[in-house]
């Protein structure tokens, strides 16, 4: 089975590009999430790590 699961994909026209589009998703994703990261301003960092605690375990009504 693994013989025909291995060379099944060599038979599809343009199954190179796959990898080279997964990896470029990937990449773009982190370089945006490090890019938010580093120019987030702190306030709402502070706010948004602060947002469990501020939470009242009694009130239900949203």
């Amino acid at each position: 089975m693994l013989k025909f699961a291995k060379g099944s994909l060599e038979s599809i026209d343009g199954v190179a590009i796959y990898p080279i589009i997964s990896l470029l998703i990937f990449f773009v994703f982190f370089a945006a999430l490090f890019w938010w990261v580093f120019t987030a301003k702190k306030e709402h960092i502070t706010k948004l790590s602060n947002m469990p605690l501020d939470e009242d375990p009694n009130n239900t009504s949203s």
